[in-house]
């Protein structure tokens, strides 16, 4: 019987170390990133709120955003709490992001290079059958 109880427990630990794993730790994360995002909205940034309302940033406060809505330019207050996701980033959050990334750029996936260097080769060839055909209607001419 003691040997029963031990196996139970063992396997109710297991269990519950799984069920972190899989449904706690990867709430935590997203969570942490959602929060992020939240505290590093600036000015100018075009955001969506929860309730699907499409604005830019004209003003942050510590829990609170102004946004602007529409041709009207209509601005109102939400709390940050309330935003969804940052569609696209402000000028002066864009530069400080590329800085970063500028050597990035230069890098580029092998696949690529190769679709650009079959791509040059199919204009290459059509090219050539432009200048067949038009040197073919000159002697008719």
């Amino acid at each position: 019987m003691n040997g029963n109880l031990g196996l139970n427990i063992a396997f109710l630990v297991v269990f519950l170390g799984v069920m972190y794993f899989l449904l706690i730790r990867p709430q935590r994360k997203k969570e942490k990133t959602i929060t992020e995002m939240r505290n590093n909205i600036q000015v100018g940034d075009e955001i969506i709120t929860i309730g699907g309302i499409c604005g830019k940033v004209v003003k942050t406060k510590d829990e609170t955003i102004v946004i602007m809505v529409g041709a009207d330019r209509v601005k109102f207050e939400l709390m940050r709490w309330s935003v969804s996701s940052v569609v696209s980033k402000s000028k002066s959050a864009k530069s400080a992001v590329s800085q970063d990334n500028d050597e990035n750029k230069k890098i580029v996936p092998k696949r690529l290079k190769k679709a650009e260097a079959d791509t040059e080769k199919a204009e290459a060839k059509v090219d050539a059958e432009t200048d067949a055909i038009a040197a073919e209607e000159a002697k008719y001419e």
